[in-house]
């Protein structure tokens, strides 16, 4: 590779990495927890757990436990109804207002069959809550969200422009050396390289699942302008109704048209998933990737009569399936402590990076430039 070429390169790897470095760090130590959070959550006693239902048992009427929910917080009003995916369990959000954020709904907890109040801590509140919101948005909503997805684009830079400068590094060493008996920040060097290039691949998938996630808002005002705006026309310019037609009603509706699919969630009107006026019916299938995806049916919320099955784009299916690869959810815990041994070698490659750079400020790029060409010997 030429001189001038290795140059610029290694400008694309420096500038990137120093300006995401700190934001990946804290990302990598906030994820770390996130990807057993489920686990963290049963050990704490933060997920109730329920026995099975006898054969037969009839699940409890919805609109009964929304009743219910609203009787817990008064004056607030349902926002989501869903179904937990392995405990027989129903929640209701709930919140003072249509657009409340996540941050300050209320959660009530229901046995899907008997309808009995179940006890458990708010999902927004603690720790772990604490920790997913400094990792998803550092408590700054949208813009907050952007930035970080603007520093994962940053980081897959990095790690690209870091694998282009490994060959000519490496060009007069062998695959996997660490020069021990040379100076620390030469074997941090020999560190830093062989896990970036190790960990590749694992590097450009979480940090481009990342910046997938950051996008769910824009894409579902995208969907909603679009695919939702076509399918409620009639609709447009109307008030938005004042009562509530029975979600039972409107659920039933949705498997109807759809009964191969089960319902995961519901949105009310207003939310931002389903329009002024509907119910959004969120249908998932059996299978473990079906179950990560949605088809959404919109029903009425006035009537509780079906409207139609809007048509599901591909950015938001690649968006909830990007969320377990994500956090390495796609397997159960042995493929989490994969997820968690590879986010911990992310945490040595970004330190030593910085450990790295604070090293090289007194150096001219020439000089720098030479130590990849010659494959570290003038260190």
């Amino acid at each position: 590779m030429k001189r001038k070429t290795v140059q610029a390169w290694y400008l694309v790897h420096k500038w990137t990495s120093l300006v995401c470095t700190v934001f990946l760090l804290l990302l990598c130590l906030t994820g770390l927890p996130l990807i057993f959070g489920e686990e963290i959550a049963h050990l704490s006693g933060a997920e109730p757990e329920l026995s099975a239902p006898p054969p037969g048992a009839e699940p409890a009427n919805l609109d009964r436990l929304i009743e219910d929910a609203k009787a817990q917080y008064p004056g607030n009003r349902p926002l989501f109804l869903g179904w937990y995916p392995d405990e027989p369990i129903v929640y209701v959000n709930l919140g003072p207002t249509a657009d409340t954020p996540p941050a300050e709904m209320k959660t009530a907890l229901f046995d899907a069959y008997t309808g009995t109040a179940v006890p458990a801590p708010q999902f927004n509140e603690g720790v772990m809550f604490f920790i997913l919101r400094l990792h998803t948005d550092m408590f700054a909503g949208l813009p907050g969200k952007l930035f970080l997805g603007v520093m994962g684009l940053l980081f897959a830079i990095a790690t690209i422009s870091g694998v282009v400068l490994y060959r000519p590094f490496m060009r007069k060493l062998e695959f996997g050396t660490i020069r021990k008996a040379r100076s620390t920040r030469l074997k941090w060097l020999d560190i830093h390289n062989l896990l970036g290039i190790a960990a590749t691949a694992w590097l450009l998938v979480v940090g481009l699942t990342g910046v997938i996630n950051t996008l769910d808002e824009p894409l579902y005002d995208q969907w909603q302008k679009d695919q939702l705006a076509e399918l409620t026309r009639e609709w447009a310019g109307r008030p938005a109704p004042a009562q509530f037609g029975l979600i039972e009603k409107a659920v039933a509706e949705a498997k109807a048209a759809r009964p191969e699919l089960k319902p995961a969630f519901v949105s009310y009107p207003g939310t931002g998933y389903s329009g002024e006026h509907h119910y959004g019916v969120f249908m998932i299938g059996q299978s473990q990737l079906d179950q990560r995806n949605y088809q959404p049916v919109l029903v009425d919320a006035a009537t509780s009569k079906l409207t139609g099955v809007p048509t599901w784009p591909l950015s938001l299916s690649a968006m909830y399936l990007s969320q377990p690869l994500h956090f390495g959810d796609y397997a159960g815990l042995p493929l989490k402590i994969v997820w968690a041994l590879l986010d911990i070698i992310a945490i040595v490659i970004l330190g030593s990076g910085i450990y790295l750079w604070i090293g090289h400020r007194g150096q001219s790029l020439q000089r720098r430039v030479h130590e990849v060409v010659e494959g570290g010997d003038a260190i």
